[in-house]
């Protein structure tokens, strides 16, 4: 039997002796299964989904909830207006402790527009997987599901998991946080199905917050009534140079204005200017601590005006120790099926910064293993995926 996992504090479960055994026949039935979880994500990168695209997501939701159902899932949409539904689905036995009930976490949007496939086919080819979505995070979606089969079929669920996938991840997950933070407080552990980290596991990841600063200044002719102007594009630089300098790579702060426009044309003093910043904290402390900065900025110009909005959207993934002893247990798993796992931390963030912030124990990068996410090169890495499945399926059985 596949020894179940604990949240509780101290050392980590010892792999129960007979368990390489269970193991390995995990790892033959997800390689009986590589093709149909193939055929599967093929499924879902075919039903594209953008974010901003509400039918198209719901879509897609429904092909996972027929497929989950299909399973034995008990399964519940969380229906929104203005994004796709949310959908949880639950499998194993029904409880009501917390460290007898496991989230799966994931997303089902994705960062691609309808009509991508048309330039960006699926296709397999050289041993990889190609297609928008096929990395960030279908694959890891059919993972899930074929590892929840897999448990399903042999009887071994013995917690109570709860999948859940959110149709708004990549635009910050407005609508389904707090259903993401409500299921996780009935959870003794997240497993987030995001890409690896190259081949590692994710146990810390930075928190992120964006900021829009706008200048309004006085518009004036730059030859005949230079001086009745001011400037805010001049005023803007000064911000830029002001809040560049919060950086601070030894505490893992970086602030990174990435876009920034003004003016009008050459010989007029500008009125108008405008810059988005990225932040990202590693810290959590670090969070308020900016956003105050950013509250307290003030023109230099005092013509000029300041307009900010914006903040602190996800707090960071935080190395727990109860994520460690997450992470201790999928390594030991991994050595048993024959490979080697390491754990990483990563400047992106996910839906499991909410349910590490919580302090409940959040192991991510449980996904496929591949490259090029947000990008024309994504793929995903077809060897993998067997053994990944086993892990995973490890780690839910129990």
């Amino acid at each position: 039997m596949v020894p179940r996992i604990s949240c509780k504090k101290g050392p980590t479960v010892p792999i129960d002796p007979d368990s390489s055994v269970s193991l390995r026949a995990l790892l033959a039935g997800a390689r009986r299964k590589e093709r149909a979880l193939l055929d599967l994500t093929r499924q879902l990168v075919a039903a594209e989904s953008p974010s901003d695209n509400k039918s198209a997501v719901d879509s897609c939701v429904a092909l996972v909830a027929a497929h989950a159902q299909a399973l034995g899932g008990r399964v519940k949409l969380h229906r929104q207006r203005a994004f796709g539904s949310v959908l949880e689905a639950r499998f194993g036995p029904r409880t009501t402790n917390p460290k007898n009930r496991i989230l799966l976490l994931g997303h089902l949007d994705t960062v691609w527009p309808l009509g991508t496939l048309k330039t960006m086919p699926c296709v397999l080819s050289a041993g990889r997987l190609h297609g928008p979505g096929t990395l960030d995070m279908k694959t890891g979606v059919a993972m899930a599901l074929t590892a929840l089969e897999m448990l399903t079929e042999t009887r071994s669920l013995q917690s109570e998991i709860i999948l859940l996938l959110n149709p708004d991840e990549e635009v910050g997950s407005p609508v389904s946080r707090p259903i993401t933070e409500k299921l996780a407080q009935q959870c003794g552990a997240v497993l987030v199905l995001e890409p690896a980290q190259g081949l590692a596991l994710k146990t810390a990841r930075k928190g992120t917050g964006n900021w829009r600063i706008d200048v309004q200044g006085v518009a004036a002719h730059a030859g005949v009534d230079f001086q009745k102007g001011a400037n805010a594009l001049l005023e803007l630089a000064r911000i830029i140079e002001s809040v560049s300098g919060w950086t601070d790579l030894k505490r893992g702060l970086t602030v990174s204005v990435g876009v920034a426009a003004g003016g009008t044309k050459a010989n007029v003093v500008p009125a108008q200017a405008w810059a988005e910043v990225d932040v990202r904290i590693a810290r959590k402390a670090d969070g308020p601590r900016i956003e105050r900065k950013f509250a307290a900025l003030k023109p230099k110009d005092k013509r000029c005006s300041l307009e900010l909005t914006g903040g602190i959207n996800r707090p960071p993934m935080e190395r727990l120790r109860g994520t460690v002893r997450l992470f201790q247990q999928a390594q030991a798993f991994a050595a048993e099926l024959g490979f080697a796992l390491d754990e990483a931390s990563t400047g992106g963030a996910s839906d499991g910064n909410f349910t590490a912030a919580l302090g409940i124990p959040t192991l991510d990068g449980l996904g496929a293993v591949g490259d090029g996410a947000h990008a024309s090169h994504e793929s995903i890495v077809i060897e993998h995926l067997a053994p990944r499945t086993a892990l995973l399926a490890a780690l839910l059985g129990g």
